[in-house]
């Protein structure tokens, strides 16, 4: 007898590998995506040392992306996405993380076959808040992806970055997740020396940030400058694609996609660090959105499909 696979007709506007893992459409709900938070180990439910207060990012909501003057755009196909909502609070593009200057969304997975390929797809948009006048599009600093694994030999981050503002001026460059040679763990944990964290591990808040854009955890994509659509106030979205493919026998990257273009990324790898105890076949997916200014700003997903083969 033949065998017939039916997807949801959803799944029509992305390019999943040949297993799709999950297909998460937010008018369902959370699907499994989370507010990523510290470990609170110490008394009074307190987080390892560290410079960056990772207690107050903004948190995760599903929202019909309501605006002041355009009452809800909903979802790109729906009702109902993911909100990423910072607080607004910003330090300067060279000092650490403001507390509540970001928000992180995780899905918290671990590994089910021997794959060779992941790959992370997703329809999202974002907007600062509709407070003030102007158009709003520096208040933007940062927004990215990134896959959290553990193998039997690592634990390793890749991910990327589009850089949209730094200090109020637009850059609108990607970067992809790698360590600069040379830094420490204690320069990692801006000089902190019982810094729990290994340099290659949470690029987003760790590690010194330049002014010209770059940082210590980030290194500019080849040919990485685009432009992205950003209407001409901050009422106003358009959806976005995304699509990052990582080869994970060989710890590399593969390519990005946003819109349509492709950055060609093979032979890149991330930083590799010593594993970390408890969490093998750890692999997570994980969304962020920063603030540049004091200005609410918000990353929003209409759905997200992780593959594998």
């Amino acid at each position: 007898m033949e065998r017939v696979l039916s997807y949801e007709r959803g799944l029509s506007k992305f390019r999943p590998l040949t297993t799709v893992v999950t297909y998460d459409d937010f008018d369902h709900g959370f699907n499994g995506w989370l507010d990523l938070t510290p470990n609170f180990v110490y008394e009074d439910f307190e987080q390892h040392p560290t410079v960056v207060d990772l207690s107050r990012w903004g948190p995760i909501m599903l929202s019909s992306a309501p605006m002041r003057y355009a009452s809800s755009h909903g979802s790109m196909e729906g009702t109902y996405s993911l909100r990423l909502a910072t607080r607004p609070v910003a330090n300067r593009y060279e000092d650490p993380p403001a507390a509540g200057s970001m928000s992180c969304a995780i899905k918290r997975l671990s590994a089910f076959t021997d794959a060779t390929r992941i790959q992370i797809e997703a329809w999202y948009t974002y907007t600062p808040e509709q407070d003030r006048i102007g158009l709003g599009e520096t208040d933007i600093r940062a927004f990215g992806f990134y896959f959290d694994i553990q193998d039997p030999q690592y634990r390793w981050m890749p991910g990327v970055r589009y850089l949209n503002s730094v200090n109020g001026e637009l850059v609108r460059r990607w970067q992809y997740w790698k360590v600069t040679d040379g830094v420490t763990d204690k320069d990692w944990c801006f000089g902190l020396e019982d810094g729990w964290q290994r340099a290659g591990i949470d690029n987003l808040w760790y590690g010194k940030r330049y002014p010209d854009g770059s940082a210590d955890g980030y290194q500019w994509v080849p040919d990485g400058h685009q432009r992205l659509v950003y209407n001409e106030s901050p009422d106003k979205i358009n959806w976005l694609y995304l699509r990052l493919l990582v080869d994970v026998k060989k710890r590399e990257y593969i390519e990005l996609q946003s819109q349509d273009t492709t950055f060609d990324l093979r032979g890149i790898q991330p930083t590799l660090t010593e594993p970390y105890a408890g969490i093998d076949g750890l692999i997570n997916p994980i969304f962020y959105v920063e603030t540049d200014t004091d200005r609410r700003v918000s990353m929003y997903l209409d759905s997200v499909v992780y593959s594998v083969d």
